[in-house]
């Protein structure tokens, strides 16, 4: 599975966020985290204060991050998953940027990846639904990246 650090890392490059943005981040999920912890998981793996980032905490930023792109909504909030997939992290990213499948198709391709619709919601349905498919590590770089070239402000 692709590295959790590593998928923090390339949000916080594409969208350009601070320390302080990120510790919002993930208080918008009701988590309070340190700027020492954020700038440990942001470190690259060598560095002698790298630390790994936990599912658990990947999760409650990525909840988080919803809550900031598409507003927190009333009432109980999604609870963070303990143990995360590709499947789970691929679906939080499309929610919280509010992409319909013409736009993620759309994304994979300036990366030169084509894949059908049918394929594409295979990644999205429920474990064990027959039209279930596990999102391997390359897609999900490969979307990571798609969102990059489509969401990394120009300097």
């Amino acid at each position: 599975m692709i590295n959790n650090n590593d998928i923090i890392r390339r949000i916080r490059y594409t969208f350009d966020l601070k320390d302080s943005k990120m510790i919002d981040i993930f208080s918008l999920a009701d988590y309070q985290v340190t700027r020492a912890a954020v700038s440990n998981w942001l470190k690259k793996p060598g560095d002698p204060d790298y630390v790994e980032l936990p599912d658990y905490e990947l999760s409650i930023f990525l909840n988080g991050f919803i809550n900031l792109k598409r507003g927190k909504k009333e009432g109980v909030q999604p609870i963070a998953e303990q143990r995360l997939n590709n499947n789970i992290i691929f679906r939080k990213l499309k929610i919280a940027l509010n992409l319909k499948d013409t736009d993620v198709l759309d994304m994979l391709k300036l990366v030169n990846v084509n894949i059908s619709k049918h394929e594409l919601s295979a990644f999205f349905r429920k474990e064990g639904h027959v039209h279930y498919r596990p999102c391997m590590d390359q897609m999900l770089r490969n979307f990571i990246h798609g969102m990059q070239i489509k969401y990394h402000p120009k300097k």
